[in-house]
């Protein structure tokens, strides 16, 4: 959900910029910063950003400034001019104490200076043709960035697909080498040679240490986080959730711990997953 775009666009004698962020955030939240004279197109500027973009927090802001060739010029509007010229003689002809009006009034006269309506037409149609414009360069920056967290979690998710091959094939011999250690310790702490009730005993332990179940699931897991990054599109939030059940099945897997390679496995996928979790908070 980070990303930049910055553009400008000269458009008469005026340069018109936009600027574009956005940082992480659970929804969309978008903040505009623009001049008066582009306030009537926020509506259509903010239906832009809304159809591109689902979460994150997006600042757009936009500048006029003057062409670093332009000279600066004043419309007047010379039709009021002249009325009001025509107004003050008739005033002072009839009033002769009256004061003329001095150029400073007339130049604040209500629309004296013209505002150049069609100029700021202009202006409004190409803040929203430019905005068009620094979002598909701001979807560009943000696809790239995508790339890098895609190629960061696969790499994770590979990592992990390897080190659940391992202890699956070591989870036998380990629950073997537990349960025979078990054994030696009931038989000395029950005093007995009542074999069936120590090969009870380990069956209700070896119940509750079978971790064949979480092992499948963090397959699946793994499997599912694959499939989404593959099918591209916004998938934050799932992605988010799937962390959140990789984290379980790793807490589970550490609490029914019967080694300490498979302890070491339970925290090595917890840091693995943290990583990602880290990273996916910055995808949409």
């Amino acid at each position: 959900m980070t990303g930049y775009a910055a553009l400008s666009r000269q458009v008469g004698h005026a340069l018109l910029a936009v600027e574009l962020r956005s940082v992480n955030s659970r929804f969309l939240d978008l903040q505009f910063r623009l001049p008066e004279e582009l306030r009537p197109v926020e509506p259509s500027l903010r239906e832009l950003l809304t159809s591109g973009m689902s979460r994150g927090k997006v600042e757009c802001r936009m500048a006029i400034q003057p062409a670093a060739d332009a000279a600066p010029q004043l419309a007047i509007n010379e039709i009021l001019l002249a009325a009001l010229a025509n107004s003050d003689r008739r005033i002072r002809d009839a009033m002769p104490d009256a004061q003329p009006l001095r150029v400073g009034e007339v130049l604040h006269w209500p629309g004296m200076l013209a505002n150049d309506e069609t100029g700021a037409e202009a202006l409004r149609e190409a803040s929203v043709a430019l905005l068009k414009t620094a979002l598909a360069e701001f979807a560009a920056t943000r696809a790239r960035e995508g790339d890098k967290l895609k190629a960061m979690i696969l790499e994770r998710i590979e990592r992990m697909r390897q080190r659940l091959a391992q202890i699956q094939s070591q989870v036998p011999e380990a629950i073997a080498a537990y349960q025979e250690k078990l054994a030696a310790r009931l038989r000395e702490a029950l005093a007995t040679t009542d074999d069936e009730r120590i090969r009870h005993e380990i069956a209700l332990f070896g119940v509750k240490i079978d971790i064949a179940e979480e092992l499948n699931r963090l397959g699946a897991h793994l499997d599912e986080v694959r499939r989404v990054l593959e099918a591209g599109g916004a998938a934050g939030k799932r992605l988010d959730f799937l962390m959140q059940e990789l984290n379980r099945e790793a807490n589970t897997l550490g609490s029914k711990s019967v080694s300490k390679e498979l302890s070491d496995t339970s925290l090595e996928f917890k840091l693995l997953i943290e990583q990602m979790r880290e990273q996916i908070q910055n995808i949409e």
